[in-house]
């Protein structure tokens, strides 16, 4: 009994502490393959990890790593407005970009793109 009361209490301290940083809104992204039929050989075996991405006001802030991945934006008439190399957790969007946008995140044959609003 004594084990149930020490879960319960462990559960909820998670869930409060686990809401520290909710004034983000996260970005759903998905999944597009490039070239499927690229140079490798062999199938990739290890499974592809999607960026977790959140978004407040013009700041990007990546949950999984994205180091050296470009990064664009994409306006609704499809044109790029928008391209940098990811480096570090975070990403500032230059304050001029303001609408809807497709963010696309390139990775070797993947694009990861999901839809924000700046």
């Amino acid at each position: 009994m004594k084990k149930n009361y020490y879960l319960l209490a462990l559960v909820l301290t998670m869930m409060f502490f686990a809401n520290v940083h909710v004034s983000a809104d996260p970005v759903l992204v998905q999944l597009s393959i490039i070239d499927p039929k690229s140079d490798q050989d062999e199938p990739q075996r290890s499974p592809i990890i999607v960026p977790s991405v959140e978004i407040e006001d013009n700041v990007l802030t990546f949950i999984t790593s994205c180091d050296g991945m470009e990064l664009r934006l994409v306006n609704e008439e499809n044109e790029v407005e928008y391209t940098t190399i990811i480096s570090g957790s975070t990403l500032v969007v230059p304050t001029f970009l303001h609408g809807d946008y497709q963010l696309q995140i390139i990775s070797e044959n993947f694009i990861f793109y999901g839809y924000i609003t700046l």
